[in-house]
This record gives structure tokens, sequence and C-alpha cells, in this order.
């Protein structure tokens, strides 16, 4: 059900905005290198895009740090899917977000996080009974980066064993937007920060512009 909704928004928008508009704004998440060749490609071409945010996330649970990065651009649509397609030919994930979903969603909130935290954290809202509407998502194709942070403490032999075990673990990155009632933002963050979660309301981005 939840897919099916996201292909109907999906298609209004294309069909709503797309012909009408030839900007849109894009975030891309995955590992620092991607992000970093995506950064490079939007700043030569300035004219037709701007980078209007960037984060770099840690995360820690149990022994080890988690490490990915993030962007979000707004710029020509055609420029915008190159860089689209930079981000997919290395492993990262991307979101799409046309005029279509900020003028017709109220309240989005644009989360990133490891997809078992996310799903999660979907989980707990929906033990809540929080109302939201799931518009976008998407996963990263590659793994993202990690380490073990406290094997520095152990001798060198026993660190030359662990260090390579956690770092095959194989961690996908998922990014999502959702809208919900205002009345909610504050506890969907909650939840968010409580889940180590990076939760961002998209308007807030758009104040910036």
């Amino acid at each position: 059900m939840i897919e099916s909704k996201i292909k109907v928004l999906r298609k209004a928008a294309q069909v709503s905005t797309m012909h009408d508009s030839d900007k849109i704004w894009c975030v891309i998440a995955g590992n620092e290198d991607m992000v970093n060749n995506v950064a490079y490609e939007a700043i030569s071409e300035k004219e037709r895009v701007q980078i209007l945010f960037r984060e770099h996330i840690t995360m820690k649970e149990s022994l080890v740090t988690k490490k990915f990065d993030f962007i979000i651009l707004y710029g020509d649509l055609n420029k915008i899917r190159d860089l689209s397609l930079i981000c997919k030919d290395n492993g990262g994930a991307y979101l799409k977000i046309a005029p279509f979903y900020v003028l017709n969603e109220p309240n989005l909130i644009l989360l990133v996080g490891p997809d078992t935290v996310i799903k999660k954290f979907v989980g707990d809202i929906e033990k809540k009974g929080i109302k939201y509407s799931f518009i976008l998502e998407d996963k990263t194709t590659g793994f993202i980066e990690t380490d073990v942070y406290m094997t520095n403490r152990l001798p060198k032999l026993v660190r030359n064993v662990i260090d390579p075990l956690f770092k095959m673990t194989d961690v996908v990155l998922s990014t999502l937007l959702i809208s919900t009632g205002e009345d909610n933002i504050k506890k969907v963050k909650e939840i968010a920060k409580s889940n180590q979660i990076f939760a961002l309301e998209f308007k807030k981005i758009l104040e910036e512009e």
C-alpha cells in the first residue's frame, strides 16, 4: 500500500510540476567520497545548482562507529539528474523533491540514517499512533563506512583480528521524506533523536534559500 501511494505521488509530481518548473531539490546521501564528488560537480556548476546544506554524521552503536555524509541541492532539473546519476553509480541514495511535494504536503521532514534504524523509527511512530504520510524513500546500494572506536585500547594482535570483522559489516543507509501534522513535528523529531537519526524540517531549508 505504501509503495503504491509513493508511485501515485511520483506520477502526480511529474504531471503537475516537471513540465512547469525547471528547478527541484535533491537530497544525496552515502559515503564521504561519493558526496565529495557530487559537491565538487555542484560547485563547478554553481550557476545551475546550489548547495543548500551538507552534513557529516558519525553514529556510535555498541563498539561500532558508522559514518556517512549527505547534501541537499537545489537547481536545474537536468543538472540535478546528472548529479543523481553520479550518486547512484557510486552506490548512494537520493531523493528528488519536486515543487509538488513542497506545495501540497504539510510539514515535510527529511530523515537520514542506517536502514535498520529507520525501520525501527517507523515502528516507533506507528506504536505511538502518530499520523504521517510516507512520501519518498531511497537506499544506498553501497555500504557506508564503519569502524571500531574502542579497539585502540586492545593489544595489536587482538585489534588486527577484530577490526576487519566490524569493517565487513554491511550497513545500508536510508533516506526518507515524510509529512505529518504540525502538532506531531516535535514528537517525530524526538523519536528520531532517540534512534540517532538525523531529522530536518524541510521548511527550514526553504527559509534559508
